[in-house]
């Protein structure tokens, strides 16, 4: 099978780069798992814009003061100059935000946002609502319940991969590769993610010395309730927090003033590190209090969050709900330039939270994510249209050996035990030590491939945690005695 553009992904990265590429290009969008089992399709809080030319220089001032000096401040100036366009496409292609009564678009705001500039639809359920959209947009073939083993690179240029569909193994080839897989969700016990997300992606980049940056900056969001058996717990968007939503504890204390004086509405990694401390310190539970709300209010507007929690035995707003951080974001990735394309492999690109554009530097401004899949998807479309490709012949499949093992569930409920207790909210050098011992010692013993290259992930991320000695950001590393 031979194809101009594989899109591996089909989330708002994916589904938006599909959208931008002719109808007679041919292009094959590849899915993990069902279509909508994609973190863009959980994505709660919203999207985030400049409301207009003006609005920009202080979503940038934003964007970088919550990087904590690591963005790269070109690329956030394309972030949110490009907000405005990819916006008025959306609306213009039919999607609707949500609106007040006079029909005037409805902005919030989130943590550590100056201004209300975050728009949503269906109340909390965004993702949702942009992600069938996208799809309906969409005229390419796609390739669902299929695992992309393999790139195939020959002489630093990409010609196209390898699939496990149905159990059997498929070489696909292309002029064109777009990774959009996704961050690393199951390398944890405890995330957010869609079960499909576990970095696969990355792995095959460590074999392929496809440089990956910042691989250690991982975003864990401060309000999740964890205490069901699910292994995708369920998220506590932050526009809760950012129109009234409280955090205490047990005896209804808001200790959050006592770490920063912007209280609920600092930034996630400074709420997730002063709840993990405080729990620690206190060993009292914390909660996420709705008491502000209006009942008809909070049902109307956050009706999915209202559903998911009544069917666990809540009534909100009246009671309260017991939080604690959860993994929720990889910041790093592979390395790309402005335009999403992979410089050191030739028609490779990488769009979305698989990729480091460096508009995130050390934190994600809250509601980013789902712009930047956006912003730069639709720089990756233009890019890919300006190259002609020369296709190349795949040589040889390679040799996989196993690609599962019975033995690899069990190895895999280690490593997401081994990530959250010493690679989480707070790391030491002795943790992280030993967690890199343990991963090590896995990936010598007898495993299938899809574990492998999980495993190589993990190993990527704890390597980089190791080399940068200072906290910076969501990277908060202790000194030992």
């Amino acid at each position: 099978m031979q194809y101009d553009v594989i899109i591996i992904g089909a989330g708002i990265a994916g589904l938006y780069t599909a959208i931008n590429l002719p109808s007679d290009l041919k292009v094959l969008i590849i899915n993990k798992a069902e279509p909508w089992e994609c973190n863009t399709f959980y994505a709660q809080g919203g999207v985030t814009t400049a409301v207009n030319e003006e609005g920009i220089a202080s979503h940038v001032e934003d964007t970088l003061n919550a990087g904590d000096g690591l963005c790269d401040r070109e690329a956030v100036d394309v972030l949110s100059s490009g907000s405005i366009a990819v916006i008025a496409d959306l609306i213009e292609r039919g999607f609707a935000f949500d609106k007040d009564s006079d029909g005037k678009l409805l902005y919030t705001k989130e943590a550590a946002h100056s201004a209300d500039r975050i728009l949503h639809a269906g109340g909390d359920a965004t993702g949702r609502y942009i992600h069938h959209f996208l799809l309906s947009q969409n005229e390419h073939p796609m390739l669902a319940d299929a695992t992309v083993i393999d790139l195939h690179v020959e002489n630093d240029k990409v010609c196209g991969v390898e699939v496990l569909h149905h159990d059997k193994l498929k070489t696909i080839s292309a002029s064109c590769v777009v990774i959009a897989s996704g961050g690393i969700g199951s390398l944890y016990a405890y995330h957010t993610n869609a079960y499909s997300i576990s970095g696969d992606l990355h792995g095959i980049c460590v074999e392929k010395n496809i440089p990956l940056e910042n691989m250690e900056m991982l975003q864990f969001h401060p309000t999740v309730y964890v205490n069901d058996k699910a292994v995708q717990k369920q998220l506590l968007t932050e526009a809760l927090r950012g129109e009234g939503a409280i955090i205490e504890d047990e005896n209804g204390y808001r200790f959050l003033f006592d770490y920063d004086e912007r209280g609920e509405l600092a930034s996630r990694d400074i709420v997730s590190r002063a709840l993990f401390d405080y729990a620690q310190k206190s060993k009292k539970q914390i909660y996420l209090s709705f008491k502000t709300f209006e009942q008809e209010y909070f049902h109307k507007r956050f009706p999915n969050i209202s559903k998911n929690l009544q069917l666990l035995g809540f009534n909100l707003p009246k009671d309260r709900v017991p939080i604690s951080p959860a993994f929720h974001y990889a910041i790093g990735g592979i390395k790309t330039d402005l335009n999403a394309s992979v410089n050191s492999v030739e028609g490779l690109y990488a769009v979305g939270e698989v990729a480091s554009t460096g508009v995130h530097g050390a934190n994600r401004l809250a509601s980013n994510s789902l712009l930047e899949g956006l912003v730069f998807a639709s720089r990756a479309s233009v890019d890919i249209l300006k190259h002609t490709y020369p296709t190349c012949k795949v040589l040889s499949s390679g040799e996989y050996g196993e690609l599962k093992l019975k033995s690899d569930k069990d190895k895999k409920d280690k490593l997401r035990a081994i990530m959250w207790d010493n690679v989480s909210i707070v790391r030491t050098q002795r943790g992280l030590t030993r967690a890199l011992e343990e991963v090590e010692s896995m990936l010598k013993s007898d495993i299938g491939r899809l574990l492998k290259l999980r495993l190589l992930t993990a190993r990527e991320i704890i390597l980089s945690a190791r080399k940068r000695e200072k906290s910076i950001g969501v990277h908060t590393i202790l000194e030992e005695n």
